[in-house]
């Protein structure tokens, strides 16, 4: 069965949006560094395995996807990638990091 991973639109929205967030709020020096550095995080996800480091989602954070995995970009921050998944598709829900106001529930 091949594996799929899917975007949902808003999700699409949000890494673009990064882009210039990180950039504008001077994360990076140039924007260019902001993009490989989204870049990295879809790589990131489009090469999961899906297998290893998979996690069931908090009650609470349910609504963003049954299961997530991590992605820690450097040691200030972590990633959290929420999906839902069915016959090797997987949909990406989410995407929030350890700075995010919905962090605590995932302690």
């Amino acid at each position: 069965m091949e594996r799929k991973v899917i975007y949902r639109q808003d999700v699409k929205f949000f890494l673009n949006e990064l882009i210039d967030i990180l950039f504008e709020n001077e994360f990076f020096g140039f924007k260019n560094d902001a993009k490989n550095y989204v870049l990295e995080i879809i790589t990131y996800i489009n090469n999961h395995n899906f297998k290893t480091g998979v996690r069931e989602s908090p009650v609470v954070l349910r609504r963003f996807g049954q299961k997530f995995i991590k992605y820690k970009a450097n040691p200030q921050t972590t990633w959290y990638i929420f999906f839902d998944h069915k016959d090797g598709k997987y949909l990406v829900n989410h995407i929030l990091n350890n700075h995010s106001k919905d962090f605590p529930e995932l302690l």
